[in-house]
């Protein structure tokens, strides 16, 4: 993909062309980068309300009703990816023998 088709931002990156508009992009890749509509505004240069009203508009596109369900289906149809490569813990982990809970899920 050229720079033409693609959006960089926050770690991520989305591609134009797949039913996404530039701005509607933009706000996508905020939030899925963790920003709340306040912060993607802000850096956006644009009112909260704009970004609301774009996401609105990739969740219809979409067939979503959720931000987290918009960001995962993006994922999913390739509309967005991240960017960078993320290694893995070179390192193995290693349990004591004490801090086994066998078959115990603690929150």
């Amino acid at each position: 993909m050229n720079a033409a088709t693609t959006i960089t931002a926050h770690g991520l990156t989305g591609f134009l062309g797949r039913g996404a508009a530039p701005r509607e992009l933009e706000c996508l890749l905020a939030v899925a980068a963790g920003a709340s509509g306040k912060e993607a505004a802000r850096a956006l240069g644009v009112t909260e309300d704009t970004v609301k009203k774009r996401l609105l508009s990739l969740t219809t596109k979409l067939g979503v009703t959720r931000r987290a369900a918009l960001v995962a289906k993006a994922f999913s149809l390739g509309l967005i990816k991240v960017t960078g490569v993320i290694a893995p813990n070179p390192e193995p982990q290693h349990q004591e023998e004490g801090d086994q809970f066998q078959g115990t899920f603690i929150a």
